[in-house]
């Protein structure tokens, strides 16, 4: 659920809040403003949902390969959207509206925001590679390729935030979705192992 809340909250404000522009703002700065506290608590009830999938997350892998891993980086990624609520994004890029178009000047809260997403998203592509050897060792090649490409288009969308927001945004949304897909198959039936 952690996933398409978060998706869902920030497309509704963004589409709502003045001076927001998806090509120009992150979903990060939606937290400014008089309405930012909707987008914190969004941060902090994400953080919440995917620090507990992750406590789901080994109980169901068990002992299996990656059973211990995954799980723990997927609750690196839930530690990190807690921070990043507590800690918001710097105004820049016209929005709130009145601030100037130019980019952001880094705070330290800005700081923090801006390490913890970069870390956070990191832990995620690393559980994502650990997901990969669960699902290549119960024989599900669709997935485990999957999870093998996902970390390169992702980190490939935050290299390419410097030319436009738009690739950091698709790539962010592409994690949760993909976070979101991978609980929801280890919560289904377990596989059998093939040896």
């Amino acid at each position: 659920m952690a996933g398409p809340l978060f998706l869902s909250v920030g497309v509704t404000e963004g589409l709502t809040r003045t001076g927001f522009d998806f090509s120009r703002n992150a979903i990060s700065q939606l937290s400014l403003g008089s309405l930012g506290w909707i987008q914190v608590a969004s941060f902090l009830v994400t953080g919440t949902l995917v620090a507990a999938g992750a406590v789901g997350m080994r109980r169901t892998m068990g002992r299996t390969t990656g059973g211990i891993w995954g799980p723990r980086l997927v609750g690196v990624f839930g530690a990190s959207f807690l921070l990043a609520g507590a800690f918001k994004a710097d105004p820049g890029a016209g929005f709130p509206a009145g601030t100037p178009a130019g980019p952001a000047t880094l705070s330290g809260h800005g700081t923090v925001h801006m390490l913890s997403g970069t870390v956070g998203y990191l832990a995620l592509c690393a559980a994502f590679l650990v997901l990969a050897r669960h699902f290549a060792a119960h024989g599900q090649r669709g997935w485990t390729l999957a999870y093998r490409l996902l970390p390169l288009v992702i980190i490939t969308g935050f290299a390419a935030s410097a030319a436009t927001v738009a690739a950091f945004t698709a790539a962010a949304c592409l994690g949760l979705l993909a976070l979101t897909a991978a609980t929801t198959r280890l919560a289904g039936p377990a596989p059998t192992s093939r040896r």
